[in-house]
């Protein structure tokens, strides 16, 4: 039986480094290894630390997944097992995020590997999800590019290359840099131009992930002025 596993989107916050690549791997794994899932906190940890098919490569400790999956349990995108003498963890990411399995294996495969391709997603998703072509990834990535708050942005395509990429942004807001022209300079509006769709849907993401930011600053404040027995009108 699993606990805290909720029935709607509840992420309120970005997720740390460690805590999506703990989440990822819980979905990976039971699309992989089924027979070991739900995943003990060693193979858990094997499966974060893994050097194949990681971007980037991490070396967590036990102490470090555990404070992830209490934080994770926080926002109901873990459950915990009980029933066995060892514990276990499952993950609960479509229903925590509001997003169909198949997003999640996208998501998850982000989350797991760095900005990738439509084409090198379908391809390094397949054990997660088997998509029927590229064209129905992009669909899925362009659902998740609109929900609010935005869980995927598409980055402008690098020098050289043919398509663009996608990253997830279930950790924050990409680095700008990311953000280039075609020709490998950074976009700029000092000349007069125009906000790509990238720009404009990063500076999107952006206030959503303040406003949400500031709603639970505020709650924490409340309740520790609560407790402290402190009118914030007196303040």
């Amino acid at each position: 039986m699993s606990e805290a596993h909720g029935t709607g989107a509840r992420q309120v916050r970005d997720l740390t480094p460690v805590e999506a690549r703990v989440l990822a791997v819980l979905v990976e794994k039971q699309a992989t290894v089924p027979d070991t899932y739900p995943m003990s906190l060693n193979a858990l940890q094997s499966g974060c630390n893994q050097k194949t098919a990681r971007e980037p490569v991490m070396a967590l400790t036990e102490p470090q997944i555990l404070a992830a999956l209490d934080e994770l349990k926080s926002l109901s995108l873990v459950g915990e097992v009980s029933g066995s003498r060892v514990v276990r963890y499952d993950h609960n990411l479509p229903r925590g995020l509001g997003v169909p399995g198949a997003a999640g294996a996208l998501l998850a495969t982000l989350m797991l590997r760095g900005p990738q391709t439509a084409a090198e997603l379908r391809a390094n998703a397949e054990r997660l999800h088997r998509f029927a072509d590229v064209s129905s990834v992009e669909g899925f990535l362009e659902e998740l590019a609109e929900k609010t708050p935005p869980r995927v942005i598409k980055l402008a395509r690098a020098p050289g290359s043919r398509e663009s990429r996608w990253t997830h942004l279930l950790c924050g807001p990409v680095d700008p840099a990311l953000l280039v022209q075609a020709g490998g300079a950074p976009s700029s509006h000092a000349g007069g131009g125009s906000a790509t769709d990238e720009e404009l849907a990063l500076l999107r993401a952006e206030h959503r992930q303040m406003q949400a930011e500031i709603a639970q600053l505020r709650a924490q404040v409340a309740k520790l002025a609560g407790e402290l027995g402190v009118s914030l009108d007196d303040a």
